[in-house]
């Protein structure tokens, strides 16, 4: 029984400790950053809320076109007239040729004077319903269309503008990820060098005390450890910095920035593959330029340009606006007489001239010297991205050659590291020869990071350059 307790308090004290045990954290990859800065980094907040008011802009412009009921009435309340009149009109504007409809009743009791005949009505009141549209001027567009279409575009351009900006986001996010992981293995290649010479130390130690080696020894190893430990504050600093910059991008569900502990840090194996370089000759750069964000934010403001154009010119036309109404009078025939009894058809129109018409003359002036600006400014950028786009493959290609290349070194250096070593074991070699095959091969592998983080943000900066929204962790983006 006794022995059974002691087992029991055992398996208790056991589970309480590893309890106590903190849980290794799951290595952070590429993925988790990218899904964290695209969720919660300001930048893209803002740039989401701004599209929010382009998409509050476009309610208003539909707002243009809403039913509008209006009424109104009198009374003459005192003197030789006791005529009271009351009316409601509800007026709905239509796009086709700028039109208006409307629907309109009155209803009037007593006399009025000669002035006021069109207020008298039968005792039930007269129904209208008519139709009003543009021949000439706001025919094909004016200022309710134009500012819908307008606030449709600049929709586009939100849409757009949240998606370049989700864009350099995740590209920067890249950037500092790779940064991080290149410095934190590079931390730990000079700690792995660092903890090499301090485990010497004391074998020289002995070795020295026995009288097989001399002192000099002890001052080499320590002159290596004093060397080494200057390149482990060096390194820790720059990892320290690369995490304070990871944790601009790396958010918790509360936006707030996550700086990552070297824990962390992905294995060799989990650091995924890259895909294959294309050729320089192989890339669809028409196809490409189509795709960016920026060049598609000024083909939309040139054609915000053109429509403010076409609303300027609508202004140099004449208005010439037509209107067909149809009135019935309900009831008996009111004071009025029988001129308001019956169905009237009515047509009329309008017709005004604009004659100096300067200020839409000016405003073409400025949409025509805009929608060239504009023009300019995307031949501009179509060369550069097109420039830029062909210097970043082949930065692209040389940074997985040198890769590679770097690869090579490390596996050459430790090859020549382990013979020193077996060699000095043997008492072929000297302790000088050893220390300088181990940071030979310490830098080699310190190089190998670096250039594994150069191909790694050409890598990003490839994907940037031809929106590439999955290997950005982009998602769909919302469409106006």
């Amino acid at each position: 029984m006794i022995a059974r307790c002691v087992f029991v308090v055992g398996l208790l004290w056991l589970s309480s400790a590893r309890a106590d045990i903190p849980q290794a954290e799951h290595p952070l990859l590429p993925e988790e950053v990218l899904a964290a800065s695209e969720a919660h980094f300001p930048t893209i907040l803002k740039a989401l809320a701004d599209r929010q008011a382009a998409q509050g802009r476009v309610t208003e412009a539909l707002g243009a076109f809403d039913l509008v009921f209006s009424a109104d009435g009198f009374d003459w309340v005192e003197g030789f007239y006791d005529g009271t009149a009351l009316g409601g009109k509800a007026l709905k504007p239509l796009r086709p040729l700028g039109a208006q409809v409307y629907g309109q009743y009155s209803l009037s009791n007593g006399d009025f004077p000669i002035y006021q005949d069109e207020n008298f009505t039968n005792t039930g009141g007269t129904a209208k319903l008519g139709l009003l549209f543009s021949l000439l001027q706001n025919r094909d567009i004016d200022p309710r269309r134009f500012g819908e279409i307008d606030a449709g575009l600049a929709l586009q351009q939100a849409d757009l503008e949240v998606l370049l900006t989700k864009v350099g986001v995740q590209q920067r996010a890249l950037s500092a990820y790779w940064r991080w992981v290149a410095t934190g293995q590079q931390l730990a290649v000079y700690e792995n060098l660092l903890a090499i010479a301090l485990e010497r130390e004391g074998g020289l130690q002995r070795e020295v005390d026995s009288g097989r080696r001399a002192q000099i020894f002890i001052t080499e190893n320590r002159q290596n450890i004093t060397r080494r430990q200057t390149l482990t504050t060096a390194a820790r600093r720059d990892f320290q910095v690369a995490a304070n910059q990871l944790a601009f991008y790396l958010r918790g569900h509360d936006g707030e920035p996550l700086e990552p502990t070297a824990q962390r840090l992905p294995a060799e194996p989990q650091l995924s593959a890259m895909p294959p370089v294309p050729a320089a000759a192989s890339l669809d750069v028409p196809e490409l330029l189509a795709r960016r964000p920026e060049l598609q934010i000024l083909q939309t403001g040139a054609e915000r340009a053109l429509q403010k154009i076409a609303l300027s010119e609508n202004e140099l036309e004449p208005r010439l606006d037509l209107n067909f109404e149809i009135a019935e009078g309900f009831g008996a025939i009111g004071e009025g007489g029988a001129s308001r009894d019956g169905t009237d058809f009515i047509v009329g129109f309008t017709f005004t001239v604009p004659l100096e018409r300067r200020q839409a003359k000016g405003r073409i002036t400025q949409a025509q010297a805009e929608l060239e600006s504009l023009r300019q400014e995307q031949r501009r950028v179509e060369d550069q991205v097109e420039i830029e786009l062909r210097n970043i493959l082949l930065e692209l290609d040389i940074a997985r050659q040198l890769m590679m290349l770097a690869e090579q070194d490390v596996e050459l250096s430790e090859t020549m590291r382990q013979a020193e070593i077996r060699r000095f074991e043997q008492g072929a070699s000297d302790f000088f020869l050893v220390n300088i095959r181990e940071e030979t091969a310490a830098d080699a592998r310190v190089r190998y990071y670096g250039a594994l983080q150069r191909t790694r943000v050409a890598q990003a900066n490839f994907d940037a350059a031809t929106v590439n929204l999955p290997r950005l962790g982009i998602g769909e983006t919302e469409s106006p």
